[in-house]
């Protein structure tokens, strides 16, 4: 058995022949009695495919542009998406480096685990998983919204439970399989989205746009809040910035990968690149097309005001065409339920990760013996994902899709885990910067100054939510307990840490130390 070190004290040592470091780090490449991931299954864009997705970019703009255009920054909507581009462009300097050092299943957790401490880490384990399992349930919501909205211009009346529950189940089905399924999957819906919004893109530029401003890429306006009319309501720039940093949730999963892929210590290094960077300048054109397709920025606050839904579909017909705008509308379907796919995918890791390293039932840590998918996490995420739902359908109802499907169980439950991701975030910031310290191999600008800054940028972030939480959380009552039901997720792993270091010290050694190809 390893050497019992203090918590966040581990240093690279030599692999014994039980795969086991001096320093208490278990190298499953030297283990034979730990179910494996697929290894090799994907390469860099499937990895980008099962990231991106997660992200959600045609979610992301028709989602929250609107909220941030009427109620947040107004013009300076781009200029936010760049400054949100920035700070997590920084903090991926340090997530990369860290990635390069610790490929594990269990991402965050892992990282914060070596990091911080092993309480700290299982806590983050707790925590990680929580988050994207109401990820999965938050766009069943999403998806359902659209659908029934959809199935109601055929002359279908069908409740939205219906929806959600067939997106679980068909989730379910698509991710027991091999993994490249799921990558195949969320790479054609990826690519959907993308191409829809980049013909609204250059349809709206290439013609001249309605009100085409420079003001729009201020950096100064990205902190300046949207001023109202007489008509309108004023916005306010936490808002907008916290929906930009909201469009990045999912792209942080790359690392959750790196066992799966063919080379994790470059492919997991360049998805990260490319999916903060090549997002965040998505973001900021498409942001400022939308925009640009209104006669005036009030004009465009109005739209997003009194029917969000529309915010995009109208500029896309105006300019386009109603063919552009008809595909849009079946888009966003799918990219909800692609999104919601790639949380689930992420979730099931998180649960495989906790029960190869005994800390959840050891059954969720096996894998399937054809497949060598995550099986038996994947369902349990799914069981989790359908009670959620049916939760939502019993004490919400059925027959308001706009309040039980979309305000309620999308917007709480992306509430709920965005608080989660961006606290988590922080954390990792501070784990990498402590990490790096310990090892003595501290880089000025790589491990030190980027996760600093990157750290006090997200904890601002979160900041921004709880002083908003009464506007994000549509004035539900349940909005003022998410942040004390996720602390008190995050306290349970704590505390389950705390127990096993005195009554179980092999299970406490493991604690985010089953890692892939050394440390």
């Amino acid at each position: 058995m390893a050497d019992v070190t203090a918590p966040g004290e581990e240093v690279p040592g030599s692999v014994d022949r039980t795969g086991t470091h001096r320093a208490g780090v278990y190298d499953i490449d030297a283990r034979e009695d730990v179910h494996v991931l697929h290894r090799g299954a994907v390469g860099l864009w499937g990895v980008l495919f099962l990231t991106v997705t997660g992200a959600a970019p045609i979610s992301a703009m028709l989602f929250n542009t609107p909220i941030s255009v009427g109620y947040g920054n107004g013009i300076g909507t781009p200029a936010g998406f760049a400054f949100a581009t920035l700070i997590l462009t920084i903090f991926s300097v340090g997530y990369v480096e860290m990635s390069r050092r610790v490929t594990a299943a269990g991402g965050f957790y892992s990282f914060i685990s070596h990091g911080l401490g092993r309480e700290l880490g299982m806590g983050s384990g707790f925590a990680a998983f929580f988050a994207y399992s109401v990820f999965e349930a938050s766009l069943c919501g999403g998806f359902a919204f659209f659908a029934n909205q959809k199935v109601q211009e055929w002359g279908w009346n069908v409740p939205w439970p219906w929806f959600a529950f067939g997106m679980v189940v068909l989730i379910a089905i698509l991710a027991y399989f091999d993994v490249r399924i799921s990558a195949q999957v969320l790479g054609v819906a990826l690519v959907g989205e993308v191409l829809i919004l980049l013909i609204m893109d250059v349809a709206i530029f290439g013609q001249g746009g309605e009100n085409v401003q420079l003001a729009a890429l201020n950096p100064a306006e990205a902190f300046t809040g949207y001023p109202g009319t007489a008509e309108l309501a004023a916005g306010a720039a936490g808002i907008g910035l916290f929906f930009a940093f909201w469009s990045w949730v999912g792209f942080e999963m790359a690392p959750n990968y790196g066992e799966e892929s063919k080379d994790p210590k470059r492919i997991v290094p360049r998805a990260m690149y490319i999916s903060v960077i090549g997002l965040g300048i998505f973001y900021v054109i498409t942001s400022w097309a939308a925009i640009s397709g209104y006669a005036s920025t009030d004009d465009a606050a109005a739209q997003a005001q009194s029917d969000p839904a529309l915010f995009f579909l109208l500029p896309t017909e105006e300019f386009a065409g109603g063919w552009a705008r008809s595909i849009m509308s079946y888009l966003i379907i799918t990219g909800a339920f692609a999104c919601g796919m790639a949380f689930h995918n992420t979730a099931a890791r998180y649960f495989y990760s906790l029960g190869r390293e005994r800390i959840a039932p050891s059954v969720l840590g096996r894998t399937h013996p054809k497949w060598k998918s995550p099986h038996i996490a994947s369902l349990t995420q799914s069981a989790i994902a359908a009670v959620i739902v049916a939760l939502f359908a019993i004490f919400a109802g059925t027959n308001d899709p706009t309040s039980q499907a979309y305000l309620q169980l999308y917007g709480l439950m992306a509430v709920m885990g965005v608080i989660i991701i961006l606290a988590i975030q922080s954390l990792v910031s501070a784990a990498i910067l402590v990490y790096f310290w310990r090892q003595g191999e501290s880089h000025w600008l790589k491990t030190l100054i980027c996760p600093a800054i990157a750290f006090v940028a997200q904890a601002f972030v979160l900041y921004l939510l709880f002083r908003n939480i009464e506007f994000l959380g549509g004035g539900f009552p349940l909005a003022d307990w998410l942040g004390w039901i996720d602390l008190a997720v995050f306290l349970l792993g704590v505390a389950g840490a705390l127990y096993l270091r005195r009554r179980d010290r092999d299970r406490y050694d493991t604690i985010g130390r089953l890692v892939y190809g050394g440390v």
